[in-house]
């Protein structure tokens, strides 16, 4: 198998790259409150998918937009063509290291992998779909990258310093709340939120208790994992958060609700993912992981447009962009 391999170590202040084989390298930005004056100087292309990549230059508002909690005018942030066809696991790897496999189907759009160090908050990798900045094939981010100051309030899925990972996947229904006593968080916020606040899954369970979640247009429940190992599947069922703790080494989430009754033959990804992690025991390489993604990705329509395996102890993570599985990207989220 032919790897590209980047290798990527963010430190306090600046984001470095290194390129074992071809590909170019990108950066991004914030919503809701003004950020600081922002540099591009980062932002690279890294393929022609287009797969850009971007590292924030200092805060996006963040803390500042939690004290506000207010969403004047909440839009959904994704259409209803079709439904999402997502594929999320946690398992561990041949030496004990907690992993976080996920595969992103949807429509061809130009992807962003962001790297953000908020001032008062974990640093941390999220994948980020920019077509719902504004961006396509015409017009790009590095003709005018001015939109990537909202990108971290749009993580998809993704990886902090402190080893928690979280992703998301569509649903049939999903009620975020609408408690006056809580402020409203969009659905992808509520992941920025974990991102940058949560260290483990149990403080991310009780991050989320605060808010409200305004889901626009399309239901989404979450799997969260973190590097101990302990991982829970959050749904939002009657207004509130429904937690469904792993009873098992392994978790495995895709388009139902685990709430709702499930029976074999209800996803078909699911009951693949299901079963090559019993066989493993739950115990998967690097290489493994991506293995599995591979054998559930998507061919259709909403096509698989990125899979991503996280390392949650080491912090290195292996990306896979447009079902290229012959061109592997590694990265590593350093201290």
């Amino acid at each position: 198998m032919k790897i590209r391999i980047l290798s990527i170590i963010l430190s306090q202040m600046f984001l470095f790259f290194s390129a074992c084989s071809g590909g170019n390298v990108i950066a991004s930005g914030s919503m809701g409150i003004t950020p600081e004056p922002q540099n591009f100087s980062t932002l690279q292309q890294i393929s022609n998918y287009p797969f850009y990549l971007y590292s924030y230059p200092g805060d996006y508002g963040f803390e500042e937009y939690l004290k506000i909690g207010v969403h004047a005018q909440i839009q959904p942030f994704l259409p209803v063509e079709s439904d999402f066809a997502c594929s999320v696991f946690s398992a561990f790897d041949g030496d004990g290291n907690a992993v976080f496999g996920r595969n992103f189907d949807w429509y061809h759009h130009p992807i962003l992998l962001l790297f953000t160090q908020p001032s008062k908050g974990y640093r941390s990798v999220s994948m980020v779909d920019i077509s719902y900045l504004g961006y396509d094939l015409q017009h790009t981010p590095l003709d005018d990258p001015q939109a990537l100051s909202n990108a971290p309030y749009l993580p998809f899925d993704g990886m902090n310093e402190a080893g928690l990972s979280v992703g998301m996947m569509s649903v049939p229904h999903a009620e975020g709340g609408d408690d006056p006593a809580k402020y409203t968080l969009d659905s992808l916020e509520l992941i920025r939120l974990m991102l940058d606040y949560a260290g483990d899954v149990q403080e991310a369970v009780q991050l989320i208790q605060d808010y409200n979640v305004d889901f626009g247009s399309v239901p989404l429940h979450y799997l969260i994992a973190d590097q101990g190992g302990h991982s829970a599947v959050i749904e939002y069922i009657g207004g509130k958060p429904v937690v469904i703790w792993s009873e098992k080494d392994w978790q495995i989430s895709t388009n139902f609700l685990l709430t709702e009754q499930f029976t074999q033959g209800t996803c078909w990804r699911y009951d693949l993912l299901e079963a090559a992690l019993s066989d493993s025991q739950g115990n998967l390489t690097m290489q493994e992981s991506m293995n599995l993604l591979q054998s559930v990705s998507q061919t259709s329509n909403t096509a698989t447009r990125w899979s991503v395996v996280y390392n949650l102890v080491d912090k290195t993570f292996w990306i896979v962009i447009g079902a290229d599985y012959a061109n592997v990207y590694k990265f590593s989220l350093a201290y």
